[in-house]
């Protein structure tokens, strides 16, 4: 019975080791976040050593069990009808409130992209799924949640191929009127690697004149905008705050691009874009210099790293980390002239935080309408914890605010 007892003492003590992390005082909930980031934490270190051991892909194992956390069956509810569809050969589910189809007057309509670094998620994962009802019911309107391919089976630019597609038809006279939708009120959004596809599309749907019907608003939550620069001061600050810790983004980042996981540590660096590294890279680095973009109260006393010396032959390896469509940060002005006005949700406690508002200075400087939305205590991912086992009180706010913006200007 000694030995039963001692055991249990010390699993417990080993446990509450693993999950207790030294949070900012500021982050919402943060014993729960700390239960929930320990799971997380868990999952990706052992996808990690999956990967190491050539037994999956460096998210593998994170793929197939956030699969558990699908809806089992899409089902209707009293106020939202749910149904599978195809757009421009890209599937997606459709949520409409009760009321669509059903009445003369034309509903709103929001185009949605889900997060997931490119490599996980579904519009079947129960956080987008939920997210995507509560849209439909609250706003009374039409939500197409796209189902784009996912790295390793796809690389870039087969994700922002799939969901320019998916909204260049959707936007499509045909289809608008299937389900009852008012071309003059239909928004793009989407969540992280999401709100990167977000911008992209929104921003090539704005020059492209083949599209007559564009899009009224673009809403970005907590996107991932560049990968120039993972020494920004929030890359620096949250580096190692739940959810999203800096080396995952960087992973992602490879998985997206087809790039070799070993290089991890030369982009953390940023040997891609150090001072030998030419003039393209000297261009694109104007775009996100965050000396001159970031507020000055986000700055705070963090200094920029760019090393004397890179590796020459990175941007051969990744040539994708100067394409516009796969960092909508890099766009030039005139383009930017173009896109739609833009709500961008950001995180105090996130390493995307600067992304966003780096993106809302350029839209501001372009004479873009902005609305900045940004959460002191919030942390990446903390819009799809605003029910269920796991609220957060920063996910109930964020959602709400969120909807709201959406309902006021759309």
């Amino acid at each position: 019975m000694r030995s039963i007892l001692i055991g249990t003492v010390l699993l417990s003590i080993a446990t509450a080791y693993y999950i207790y992390l030294p949070l900012p005082s500021t982050i919402s909930d943060p014993w729960k976040l700390m239960f929930v980031d320990a799971l997380n934490r868990g999952m990706m270190k052992l996808s990690f050593v999956a990967h190491d051991l050539g037994l999956t892909s460096p998210f593998g194992l994170v793929k197939y069990c956030l699969a558990w956390a699908d809806v089992k069956s899409i089902e209707s509810s009293a106020t939202v009808r749910v149904t599978e569809a195809s757009f421009g050969g890209v599937e997606a589910l459709v949520f409409e409130s009760a009321a669509a189809g059903q009445e003369q007057s034309l509903k709103r309509s929001v185009v949605y992209f889900h997060g997931g670094g490119w490599t996980v998620g579904s519009t079947k994962m129960e956080p987008y799924y939920l997210h995507c009802m509560t849209m439909a019911e609250e706003l009374d309107a039409v939500v197409i949640s796209v189902e784009y391919r996912l790295a390793p089976d796809a690389r870039f630019p087969d994700q922002y191929n799939d969901v320019f597609q998916a909204s260049k038809h959707i936007l499509t006279p045909e289809v608008l009127g299937r389900y009852s939708i008012d071309p003059k009120r239909v928004a793009v959004s989407g969540d992280s690697a999401g709100g990167n596809l977000a911008a992209a599309v929104a921003q090539q749907m704005a020059l492209d004149s083949s599209i007559p019907i564009k899009f009224k608003v673009q809403a970005l939550v907590y996107p991932v905008l560049q990968a120039l620069d993972f020494n920004t001061p929030s890359y620096q600050q949250n580096a190692h705050i739940p959810i999203l810790y800096r080396s995952f983004v960087a992973r992602f980042w490879l998985e997206y691009l087809n790039g070799d996981q070993k290089l991890v540590p030369a982009l953390l660096a940023n040997n891609h874009t150090a001072l030998d590294q030419g003039q393209d890279i000297a261009v694109a680095k104007a775009k996100t210099d965050w000396t001159k973009l970031l507020p000055v109260a986000f700055q705070k006393n963090y200094k920029p790293m760019v090393p004397l010396h890179g590796d020459p032959k990175l941007l051969e390896k990744l040539p994708g980390l100067l394409d516009v469509r796969a960092s909508p940060l890099l766009a030039e002005t005139e383009v930017l002239k173009a896109v739609p006005p833009a709500y961008i949700m950001t995180c105090e406690h996130d390493v995307l935080r600067d992304d966003g508002l780096m993106y809302a200075t350029r839209l501001k400087e372009a004479r873009v309408n902005v609305t900045v939305d940004h959460y002191e205590d919030g942390f990446h991912g903390c819009l799809g914890f605003a029910s269920g086992p796991f609220e957060f009180s920063v996910g109930r706010r964020s959602l709400g605010n969120y909807i709201r913006w959406l309902k006021e200007n759309l």
